[in-house]
């Protein structure tokens, strides 16, 4: 038996293990860990502060190594080796000897030499990101903490952020450089990155240079730049990047690089032929790696030449990488900045849709040599398969930035079936398009079995998506149905969702899952099941069992806008509104200094409220007699209407009365899109009601039923449904339609693509609804009369509730309001300061 001792049990550690478990049986592996516990996810840390679990977070377990002979130890740090007798000795004093060593000891956050505090709160409060020790640290800091600062504005940096964001902390981003994440985009993505994350309520400061720490006057810290400008903070967060953990192989006289790393060849040993170096600690052709496929390659190739395999090599790895940041879609592939002799730019900037996306070629422009995407990556996995299989482009390259147009429709639907059997899907696994499409020849049909036999998809996720296309284009070609399964915690579409919570009567995601599920569930299917128990139960939504499958605007019953603050909206059935009832508002808009507009749907909007004031603005709007108007949900919003018969002379019918009356029956009805009804009192149309999913236009003998129209990215007109309907069969029609479109559309499908889809699109549906053809009307007027008896203002039903009223916090630790929030004046009301106004500070600060 070959003793193999791996010093370090990270990410790449296990990596390595795992390898050497396959690839021979003739290996005694000892591994040492020196935090307390073995292998853990770094790359999903920052889900902690979101709801993930230690357990969560593992990668392997005790019981794991026990049963496959691996011997390991834990809580106990390698501090020397002694090359010559072959030895390790631990700083617990443990001495073990060794055939070959592997050193998997990874990288330390770097820290600046920036002259700081050295005290006992210094320790507790100016912390790194890096451990789940770090993490626990960092939670206890915020719970004695108001606002938190990042110094590093790269990869790590931003998930630092999100964790203080998510632990309720002010948050603000210090980077040196002129833009965030300056290694992976240039100035121009770095500026729409900027824009969307403030919108998320983080403040960014680039360019900052910070030259010391020292006690603040409000808050515990005050960070003073070399501009001369200063920011106030409790907590300090470094994530300025990493350096290799070298100190063990420059201790025993291992070749170093000039700027540290363990130099190794390629097949990853080191100076001494005995001692192997994998991951962030291993200098190859003069580079770190500080990404975890490329750690996972070095694995792979020290394990199989260890086991006999000559021609195993190590031969680079692209460092192309595709993020969510906060939430946003951030990726960068090749060379990003365009730093190749001849090399092309390509770029398009959406300021409107904060979307920014930059390809580079050679000079002939027929190959891609980078690219870069914000706030929208839907390209990467086709662009990152042209530029590794080095593939000449389908089309002109300013096309594959305008998918729209023809050509660039050609690009987008290269699809799959254009790429090699040896492109490389997942890079964390070195999965190829070939070897997926092999695990479907042997029997593999989904996601999880792609997983289980091939690893794709298993380690940052990035490569899921792609994953699951070429699933699907291997299992078509064998005339396999493909699936339509919502995700892979449920073998379902969201259909068949929805038929299994009506059928078997499910109150709960964690009954559905148990039902028909597995694992814990995601981000895809969790908002999608609480939306269909909301649509057939209409159950209070912030329930301690349905909290967890809500997002932000659900959570807080308010649309989160762009300063980190929340828009109030009540209902205003129909548009009526008394001066009483307008007075309120007024007192509340101007108590609580709310921007104020009036919608295209006929309600009051109130804009700027901060977190802790919702509950006092709504406890006045409920104390006078208003509802929540749902515009934080995929629901029923608004009913818009003109004046009909009461007062316009050309009107025929109520139409003011019969909108009051459609909205107060579907108000709170959750759906898989949000809805907007318009009553017309006429054929000319004031309402507009042919632009809305229920469009009613009033007729000498009854009423014109429209349906299935829309605004937005996609307009599309209503189609006329019935005519001359009286008042009961009117909503009788629309009870049938809309809990048909509850039980049958997709996730966030439309009504209008919900129609188009539909086998027969209108005929078919007037068939159902009308003709019975289904025999589904007498349930699905039953289904919707259920919804209508539990309607419930759920903001009337949280002020009633103490427990859930503490959500309603600005900070977690205490109360009061968001000192950096800045505003300006602009015709008489108060908007948000831009990022420019808050630079000249001619800001009114609330």
């Amino acid at each position: 038996m070959q003793r193999i001792i791996v010093v370090g049990n990270g990410m790449v550690g296990h990596r390595f293990i795992d390898e050497a478990l396959t690839q021979s049986e003739s290996f005694q592996l000892t591994t040492f860990s020196e935090e307390p516990r073995l292998a853990y996810d770094r790359v999903q840390l920052s889900s902690y502060f979101s709801g993930a679990t230690v357990d969560d977070l593992m990668m392997t377990s005790e019981s794991y190594y026990d049963e496959k002979g691996v011997e390991y130890f834990v809580n106990d740090r390698v501090a020397s080796i002694d090359r010559s007798a072959k030895t390790i000795t631990t700083a617990q004093g443990r001495t073990e000897s060794y055939d070959k060593l592997v050193l998997a000891t990874g990288s330390t956050p770097f820290v600046p030499p920036i002259p700081r505090p050295d005290d006992e709160a210094a320790k507790q409060h100016i912390l790194v990101y890096r451990t789940i020790e770090d993490l626990e640290a960092m939670k206890a800091s915020a719970k004695q903490s108001k606002v938190g600062v990042v110094i590093g504005g790269g990869l790590l940096g931003l998930e630092a952020a999100k964790a203080l964001k998510d632990l309720g902390l002010q948050t603000h981003v210090v980077e040196f450089a002129p833009r965030l994440m300056a290694v992976q985009i240039d100035q121009s993505g770095g500026d729409i990155l900027r824009s969307k994350i403030e919108e998320l309520g983080v403040h960014v400061h680039t360019d900052k240079n910070t030259q010391a720490i020292e006690p603040g006057e409000d808050t515990r810290y005050l960070m003073k730049f070399a501009d001369g400008s200063v920011l106030e903070t409790d907590m300090i967060l470094f994530s300025a990047g990493i350096r290799p953990q070298d100190k063990l192989a420059r201790d025993c006289e291992l070749a170093i690089g000039p700027r540290g790393g363990i130099a190794i060849n390629d097949q990853c040993q080191t100076s001494d032929p005995d001692i192997y170096a994998v991951g962030e600690c291993a200098l190859w052709d003069g580079k770190i790696f500080g990404l975890v496929a490329p750690g996972y390659s070095m694995a792979k190739v020290a394990s199989a030449h260890l086991s006999g395999d000559a021609a195993a090599s190590f031969q680079g790895a692209d460092m192309s990488t595709k993020l969510k940041l906060m939430g946003v879609d951030v990726a960068s592939i090749g060379d990003a900045h365009a730093q190749t002799e001849g090399a092309l730019s390509y770029s398009l900037c959406d300021e409107a849709k904060q979307v920014y996306k930059k390809v580079v070629t050679n000079a002939a422009g027929d190959k891609l040599l980078g690219a870069i995407l914000v706030g929208d990556a839907s390209d990467y996995g086709a662009w990152l398969q042209l530029y590794l299989n080095d593939m000449t482009l389908p089309v002109a390259p300013e096309y594959l930035l305008v998918p729209s147009t023809e050509e660039g429709a050609a690009s987008a639907g290269m699809g799959v079936e254009a790429l090699p059997d040896t492109a490389q899907i997942c890079s964390c696994y070195d999965v190829t398009k070939g070897q997926i499409a092999q695990a479907v020849k042997d029997g593999a049909t989904t996601m999880a079995d792609i997983k289980s036999c091939t690893g794709a998809a298993t380690g940052c996720g990035g490569c899921s998506a792609l994953a699951n296309q070429v699933l699907n284009s291997e299992l078509e070609k064998l005339g396999v149905e493909v699936s339509s399964a919502i995700c892979e915690h449920f073998d379902y579409s969201r259909q068949e969702l929805a038929d299994i919570v009506k059928v078997k009567q499910i109150r709960s995601f964690e009954q559905l899952l148990k039902e028909c599920g597995s694992g814990h569930g995601c981000e895809i299917c969790k908002p999608a099941v609480g939306s269909i128990l909301a649509s057939f139960w209409n159950d209070y939504v912030l329930e301690d069992e349905h909290i967890g499958l809500q997002d932000t605007n659900d959570i807080f019953l308010g649309n989160m806008q762009k300063d980190g603050t929340y828009s109030v909206v009540p209902r205003i059935a129909g548009g009526e509104i008394t001066p009483d009832m307008l007075m309120v508002i007024a007192e509340v808009a101007k108590e609580f200094d709310l921007y104020t507009k009036i919608t295209g749907g006929q309600r009051i909007d109130l804009f700027g409220a901060q977190l802790h004031e919702l509950p006092l603005i709504w406890q006045k709007l409920c104390d006078a007699g208003f509802e929540t108007g749902h515009a934080y949900g995929k629901s029923v919003r608004t009913v818009k209407s003109c004046v009909g018969s009461t007062w316009c002379r050309y009107g025929v019918q109520d139409s003011v009365g019969m909108a009051i009356l459609l909205e107060n029956r579907y108000k709170g009805l959750r759906s898989p899109h949000k809805l907007k009804f318009a009553v017309s009192g006429c054929t000319r149309e004031c309402a507009e009601a042919q632009s809305k999913d229920i469009g009613v236009i009033a007729t000498d003998a009854g009423w014109a039923l429209y349906v299935c129209g829309n605004g937005g990215m996609r307009p599309r007109h209503a189609d006329l449904f019935a005519s001359d309907l009286d008042d009961v069969t009117l909503m009788r029609y629309i009870d049938r339609i809309l809990m048909f479109y509850v039980r049958t559309a997709d996730r966030l499908q439309r009504t209008s693509v919900w129609m188009e889809n539909l086998e027969g699109g209108l005929d078919y549906l007037k068939q159902v609804v009308i003709e019975d053809s289904l025999n589904l009307c007498d349930e699905l007027e039953a289904d919707m009369s259920r919804v209508v008896e539990n309607y419930q203002c759920e903001w009337k039903t949280t002020l009633s509730d103490d427990k859930k009223l503490q959500r309603f916090r600005q900070f977690v630790n205490a109360d009061g309001s968001d000192p950096q929030l800045q505003y300006v004046r602009e015709r008489g009301q108060r908007r948000p300061a831009t990022e420019d106004e808050r630079r000249i500070d001619i800001v009114e600060v609330r």
